[in-house]
């Protein structure tokens, strides 16, 4: 394929000079997208903010908070307000990963244990980021089959809420992990190729792979790597 002419993807036809830009505009926004999640982890956890959030009311806050924020930014992606609402909505995901990292905190290794999840997250994100580089093939089709996947993940979510499997909470963070994953280069590939044209829409979804490989990978080495005085 020739970089320098259009390539189409769907119905929107974009050419190399567009398609750099928004990869760079989306990178930009998910740098600076951490920087409210940080914040929000910290509030979260340095006030005990993020401990409001159990039990029933916690996961109708999150599911509340989440889905209206994300409904709210798509309304606004072609506005700054979008801008700013998702920077408001990756603060308040902040919050909620709070009392996860505060739990992990309590462990005697938990700070290298935090390290140790970003690291893996980033290697991560490189591995798919390149991936995605040099894939030739349309990876469009994969996108109902992993929009699938996460309904599935979210109900299992939800039952197990309910349930309080030990095994199952085990195998949705491996599943979470695998599937967010193929989710990031899928997302990222859409990118490349054109297929997304707001780079705020582009953010959200990537940042939000992004996340749950994080507390996927966060879970599991807390689970299996935590030590305790």
């Amino acid at each position: 394929m020739n970089p320098q002419m259009p390539y189409a993807y769907g119905h929107v036809t974009l050419d190399a000079t567009q398609r750099q830009r928004v990869l760079r505009n989306t990178y930009a926004l998910l740098a600076l997208s951490l920087l409210p999640t940080v914040a929000g982890a910290w509030l979260g956890v340095s006030t005990g903010l993020g401990a409001l959030f159990t039990g029933g009311f916690g996961l109708i806050a999150f599911l509340a908070g989440s889905f209206g924020f994300m409904w709210a930014i798509e309304k606004n992606k072609d506005r700054a307000a979008g801008v700013y609402l998702l920077l408001g909505f990756t603060f308040f995901m902040g919050v909620m990963l709070s009392r996860l990292i505060g739990a992990v905190l309590g462990l005697s290794n938990g700070a290298n244990l935090i390290m140790l999840a970003f690291g893996g997250t980033a290697a991560v994100f490189a591995g798919m980021a390149s991936l995605a580089g040099v894939i030739k093939r349309d990876l469009s089709g994969m996108g109902k089959f992993l929009m699938v996947g996460a309904i599935i993940m979210m109900v299992a979510g939800i039952a197990n809420f309910f349930f309080q499997s030990s095994a199952l909470m085990l195998a949705l963070l491996v599943a979470c992990l695998g599937l967010f994953s193929a989710f990031l280069l899928y997302d990222l590939k859409r990118v490349i190729d054109g297929g997304e044209t707001n780079y705020v829409s582009a953010t959200l979804a990537i940042y939000l792979d992004v996340y749950n490989i994080f507390q996927s990978l966060l879970s599991l080495l807390g689970i299996f790597g935590g030590e305790r005085d």
